[in-house]
């Protein structure tokens, strides 16, 4: 028992940054809501893309290409998954940085069934030259293809059967504005609350089968950092704590769940260690800031795109971090999770 205990903590870095991809991750469909009806969360979103979706159907049309903004873990691959169901069309998905030339797109086109889901996963990597023969193909359901070289080249016209086109991204502003412009529906992910949280877990552990006690499932849901990818994960790591501590007999309580985190150096509010260690560099090394983006990511070790796409967002949206014209700077509540005392330009403690 004592080798399977220190095995545990062998997946302790990066379990609560959803962008890093898991081998368990790949078992993550089970989990996956199929129809809109078992989507949880994000309710406002969801009823106005019922009403699209039914409208759509109700005309025997294909529904408008979808636009999904959002950090990772929050649903947006699930999403256009359910889209497809909900549409009873084929799902395809690819991934923006394979498709590197534009044959590649044509030949996942001129192939996709009518009223089909494309789904192109962090779509704001697309090249220029597949950026601009989705134009066409967004709007005229055509795609633009030249045949020859120099004098003898000539353009002709291929037709592809309606689909709907689902992009998804993390970072919205470097999508191209007349890319953005094409889509017909934009859908914005935010965190989720702390009842959607605690619905998820409910979900997902009744369907792997584990006992988790009412008492139990809060405190998971605080500390999964509003992000049901990291809450399937922390379920499962409580399902391995209670595994391999028998008076538990396999049920998943608030001993283990506060015993797991523990381990794992998760604190009350979702934080890892690598989140507290970096808002406690902006307040030894920096006064507690401002500091630059680009001095802050030297300093963890990082680069400048890691912090502003996964490590800053949670500390921000949480409260413990914020930015300014100047540069990162901890706030008071910062401090105050960290039971740290901010100090004033004389040295005495401000609280």
């Amino acid at each position: 028992m004592g080798k399977k205990k220190a095995d545990l903590n062998t997946e302790t870095a990066g379990l609560l940054h959803p962008e890093k991809k898991l081998a368990e991750d790949q078992n993550e469909t089970a989990l996956r809501p199929r129809f809109l009806s078992e989507f949880l969360g994000q309710e406002q979103m969801k009823d106005n893309l019922s009403v699209f979706m039914s409208a759509a159907k109700n005309r025997g049309e294909v529904l408008d290409h979808l636009f999904l903004i959002g950090p990772p873990g929050l649903g947006k691959t699930t999403l256009a998954q359910v889209v497809a169901n909900e549409m009873g069309g084929d799902f395809k998905h690819t991934v923006a940085t394979a498709l590197d030339k534009p044959k590649d797109l044509a030949g996942i086109l001129t192939t996709l069934p009518e009223s089909s889901v494309f789904f192109i996963d962090e779509i704001h990597s697309l090249k220029p030259a597949i950026e601009e023969m989705l134009y066409i193909a967004m709007e005229d359901y055509e795609l633009d293809w030249v045949i020859g070289q120099g004098p003898q080249a000539r353009t002709i016209r291929i037709p592809v059967k309606p689909f709907t086109l689902v992009g998804a991204t993390t970072k919205a502003g470097n999508v191209a504005g007349p890319l953005i412009s094409r889509f017909g529906i934009t859908c914005r992910f935010s965190f989720y609350e702390q009842k959607d949280m605690e619905a998820i877990i409910r979900r997902s552990a009744e369907i792997i089968r584990v006992h988790v006690d009412s008492d139990a499932v809060p405190l998971m849901a605080a500390s999964a950092r509003g992000t049901p990818r990291v809450a399937n994960r922390l379920l499962r790591r409580m399902r391995d704590f209670a595994q391999v501590m028998p008076e538990e007999g396999g049920r998943i309580g608030r001993t283990v769940v506060c015993e797991g985190l523990r381990r794992l150096e998760i604190d009350s509010l979702g934080l890892e260690r690598y989140d507290r260690e970096i808002l406690r560099m902006i307040i030894e090394r920096y006064g507690g800031g401002p500091v630059g983006a680009e001095t802050l990511a030297i300093s963890i070790g990082e680069s400048v795109e890691t912090l502003e796409d996964y490590y800053e967002p949670f500390l921000i949206q949480a409260g413990l971090l914020q930015r300014s014209p100047r540069g990162r700077m901890v706030t008071d509540l910062g401090y105050k999770h960290l039971n740290l005392a901010k100090k004033s330009s004389d040295g005495y403690g401000l609280f």
